[in-house]
């Protein structure tokens, strides 16, 4: 007769509950903040857009596949690696990330923004997500010795594996990002599973030789050693070459700092591998090329008195705008930057300042009207599809005056093989609109910010009679962008992530050429 699995009674089944459950939990939790984190590790560097994303849920996903089928092989065969060792080796792993995560970037540069991030994750992320998948079928093994019912067994460790991962989640982004900065919350995380893993060997002291219960307490103490002085060394690192760091904050939308390059008077605000503001120091100007264009708006809608900013940056077209006497409201979904704007570019004010995301809250401005709209999203190489669709420019334009304008910068490539994602928001606007402009800040650039001006009234800069040097500049700078066969951008068919990866990997070159690789690492 084969042997049935024991039944334990009493106290016994109770520790035993504790242990799998608990166990299974904490690594369900630590899956998913590893895999949420693994956006604030990859993100600086190459930044937030469909690429990395697909990148990291590719890696994590087969990472844990390969660790269910180990799992299940250590389980089956009983041999010395046990449950301990997995969370073990995965605090261990997770210990690593912070360590590693700019020479393993540096390496894998060559490889592009689709191989280098790919590549990037799969070095970071793969060891320890493997680990962690093995927790569930190793606690299966466990439990199942001491329990009848393997079908129930298996589902309740699934069950409430996942339950952690959704508690890991909501933790993870409703508090501690806020609170604390990626690295402290993988050190933490390691912390735990470290702790738990050790409980776990006290748990099997009967079932493990003497030389696999004392490891684990060596290398902890080690792991205390190196990571007191890893994070010592990552706190004094503030100045990178050519750069002084005046602030630095992680938030849920991204790693904020404000930078100082002496040496040209600049003063640079980022936001993970994007820059959103450059002031040069002894005038307070602001420097980005589409803001010249930008600044003319006003002519365009004589008299405006109101206007709505969406994407805040450092605040200088906010100045730019009340030197006609218009008082500007401004959306910033961030509010690290809005106080970096505040505080250290001499950002005042002229309206309402509304932290959140821009669709949510012009949906909530409907008694509000604007003469002028300024839609400046751009971030990481690529601006927010949702922002950009034809639902959004119908809702932008319910929010202006009569025959009121609204200004749209977009980033793209001059070169016409390369002009799609151009005229995709060409043909969306002039789904929307009755006429068009477009402008670029330099000709003959291979890579440029296109500034498009739409409103249902004729487009007419130089009516005013100080206005005509204006409108003589501008013309030197319109372009023609024929909409053609472009797609009209929609919620329900929004292609535009895809069609900005060749430009989001063209931006980051031209960032690390600009700014250096010093300044997109932690």
């Amino acid at each position: 007769m084969s042997k049935q699995p024991t039944v334990q009674k009493g106290s016994q089944a109770k520790l035993d509950n504790f242990v799998f459950y608990g166990t299974v939990s904490v690594t369900g939790a630590a899956v998913m903040m590893v895999e949420l984190l693994g956006t604030r590790i990859i993100g600086p560097y190459y930044g937030v857009s469909l690429v990395v994303w697909s990148s990291l849920l590719s890696v994590s996903l087969l990472a844990l596949a390969f660790g269910y089928y180990l799992g299940g092989f250590f389980a089956a065969n009983r041999g010395q690696w046990r449950l301990p060792h997995a969370v073990f080796t995965a605090s261990v792993f997770i210990a690593a990330i912070p360590v590693l995560s700019q020479p393993v970037q540096l390496m894998f540069n060559g490889l592009g923004l689709r191989g280098g991030a790919l590549a990037s994750a799969f070095v970071l992320f793969t060891p320890a997500l493997l680990m962690l998948g093995m927790a569930g079928p190793l606690v299966i093994q466990m439990a199942t010795a001491r329990v009848e019912r393997v079908g129930a067994t298996a589902g309740n460790v699934y069950a409430i594996s996942t339950i952690g991962s959704v508690l890991g989640t909501l933790v993870l982004g409703f508090y501690l990002l806020p609170l604390f900065g990626t690295h402290a919350i993988l050190w933490a995380l390691a912390l735990v599973l470290l702790l738990l893993a050790l409980l776990l060997v006290i748990y099997e002291r009967h079932r493990m030789k003497l030389a696999t219960r004392l490891w684990p307490w060596l290398i902890a103490g080690l792991l205390v050693v190196i990571g007191v002085g890893a994070q010592a060394a990552n706190a004094s690192a503030k100045s990178y070459e050519n750069y002084n760091v005046l602030f630095e904050q992680e938030t849920h939308y991204g790693w904020v700092r404000v930078v100082d390059q002496p040496e040209k008077d600049l003063r640079w605000l980022m936001s993970d591998a994007s820059t959103i503001g450059v002031e040069h120091l002894p005038t307070g100007q602001g420097l980005l090329g589409y803001q010249s264009i930008v600044r003319t708006l006003p002519w365009f809608k004589l008299e405006s008195e109101k206007a709505l900013l969406i994407g805040l940056g450092a605040g200088h077209l906010v100045a730019d705008l009340a030197k006609f006497g218009i008082a500007t409201d401004a959306i910033e979904i961030d509010p690290a930057v809005a106080k970096s704007a505040v505080d250290f570019f001499n950002f005042r004010p002229t309206g309402k300042v509304i932290v959140g995301d821009a669709r949510y809250q012009v949906q909530r401005l409907e008694n509000q009207k604007y003469d002028l709209i300024i839609h400046d999203c751009f971030t990481g190489g690529a601006e927010p599809f949702h922002l950009l669709s034809e639902e959004m420019i119908q809702l932008l334009k319910s929010r202006l005056t009569p025959n009121g304008v609204l200004a749209v910068n977009f980033v793209g490539f001059t070169d016409p093989t390369r002009l799609k994602p151009v005229q995709s928001i060409a043909a969306t606007l002039d789904a929307v609109f009755a006429h068009r402009k477009n402008y670029v800040p330099r000709l003959g650039e291979d890579f440029s910010d296109y500034v498009f001006i739409v409103s249902d009234a004729p487009l007419n800069p130089g009516l005013h009679p100080s206005s005509k040097g204006t409108a003589q500049w501008l013309a030197q700078r319109e372009v023609n962008i024929p909409a053609g066969n472009a797609p009209v951008i929609t919620d329900d068919y929004n292609p535009l992530e895809f069609l900005q990866i060749a430009k989001a990997e063209y931006y980051r070159k031209l960032l690390i050429d600009r700014v250096g690789e010093s300044v997109l690492f932690r």
